[in-house]
């Protein structure tokens, strides 16, 4: 079971859908920079985001920051990523294709991390 945290944002996109990648990401980056412990669960399109490079060339526009910047600031400044395993192999990736940074996760995890935030935001 992966340590909990005081928020966790689940994020459901990728590059298919910009706004919404950069959305969860910003909160993500936000949260951790308020204090508080962070996780960043990665699923469906959005396990994409777990290999290094892709969040590369998604940037929204002002006042936004780009995905890579923030990905990269979240990770820098102690915020988690977490992987659902199922969906990484639905999409044809593996753990050796993830950032090491990244935890793999199943299910389950993703319950006990969502039941023991204090605070929860879904992008889906």
């Amino acid at each position: 079971m992966p340590a909990t945290a005081d928020f966790v944002s689940t994020l459901y996109h990728g590059k298919g859908n910009p706004d919404k990648a950069t959305v969860a990401l910003t909160m993500a980056l936000a949260a951790r920079r308020k204090g508080h412990t962070v996780c960043l669960i990665l699923m469906a399109e959005g396990v994409t985001l777990g290999v290094p490079g892709t969040a590369d060339g998604i940037n929204i526009g002002t006042p936004f920051e780009p995905a890579a910047d923030l990905l990269r600031n979240f990770l820098q400044e102690g915020g988690r990523v977490a992987v659902c395993k199922s969906c990484m192999v639905h999409n044809g990736l593996d753990a050796s294709q993830m950032d090491p940074r990244a935890e793999i996760i199943t299910a389950p995890d993703v319950i006990d991390l969502l039941m023991g935030a204090k605070g929860s935001l879904q992008v889906a």
